[in-house]
């Protein structure tokens, strides 16, 4: 005779495996790691394995940077850097802005202006420096329009792709109540397309970042670039490795300054 006795024991539990690649924040991870790369780049020079010529320790880094900061000069090149940005990643990103926008809007304009944007988007920014310089002299007009330049370009794809991306159900119901073009783009088309602006923005200011570094490189006595370039023409390679942390820093503090604006303006998400 079978056995018809029920089996009462609870079923095992599953593992969820549905997660999806979410990813987990641990900052105490890259904190352990960055400071491991430093503890054996330490190590490894107060050893002899490192020659300090041509990569100096941490601490004679840190002691340098130290000293560009209480004498001022570091203040000085990187006050004039960040107005360069300021003003280029300024007339930039309106202009990307806009042209962006009415490419996304306007078939005329997309049809006019996509082509034009993708085929000089690829051209080096910085090759147009000598070119500028021509037009527009050595100073500081040249700097500008070399980091708008680059910025420009980001950002009119980075708005074009966020117009492109906005739900056109939203557009069509809002059509539907008979709502003027004007309050369909402000309340429809900018909320929609703001985070593929604010990932431009991201984008943008790293590259203006960039530029302004190559730029003072070339043609400037001031600034972070022109810094860099004569450190390294004197092998003052600890002055050197400390311009080089003052802009990792300073992208470090952009970058934190563009994620506090993506939780401001995108909190309705």
């Amino acid at each position: 005779m079978a056995d018809m006795s029920i089996d009462n024991r609870a079923p095992a539990p599953v593992t969820f495996r549905g997660g999806g690649f979410d990813p987990v924040p641990r900052p105490w991870v890259a904190w352990l790691f960055f400071a491991a790369v430093l503890l054996l780049w330490q190590v490894g020079s107060a050893w002899g394995l490192i020659d300090s010529l041509f990569l100096p320790a941490p601490l004679r880094i840190a002691q340098s940077l130290y000293d560009l900061a209480a004498s001022g000069d570091l203040l000085r090149h990187l006050g004039v850097s960040l107005m360069r940005i300021g003003a280029g990643w300024l007339i930039g990103t309106v202009a990307g802005v806009l042209v962006g926008g009415m490419i996304g809007l306007s078939w005329l304009w997309r049809s006019a202006g996509l082509p034009f944007i993708s085929a000089l988007f690829p051209i080096p920014k910085i090759a147009l420096l000598p070119l500028l310089i021509l037009w527009l002299g050595i100073g500081e007009a040249s700097k500008v329009a070399t980091i708008a330049l680059g910025v420009f370009f980001p950002m009119a794809i980075s708005t074009y792709a966020g117009v492109d991306n906005v739900q056109r159900n939203l557009i069509r119901m809002a059509q539907s109540f008979n709502l003027p073009v004007p309050s369909i783009v402000l309340n429809v088309v900018i909320p929609g397309m703001l985070p593929s602006v604010l990932s431009g923005c991201r984008i943008s200011a790293s590259i203006a970042l960039i530029l302004v570094v190559s730029a003072e490189m070339i043609g400037a006595n001031v600034g972070i670039g022109a810094f860099l370039l004569t450190a390294g023409n004197l092998m003052q390679t600890d002055q050197l490795m400390a311009g080089i942390v003052a802009i990792s820093i300073l992208g470090l503090l952009i970058g934190a300054l563009i994620s506090w604006l993506e939780r401001i303006l995108l909190s309705w998400r």
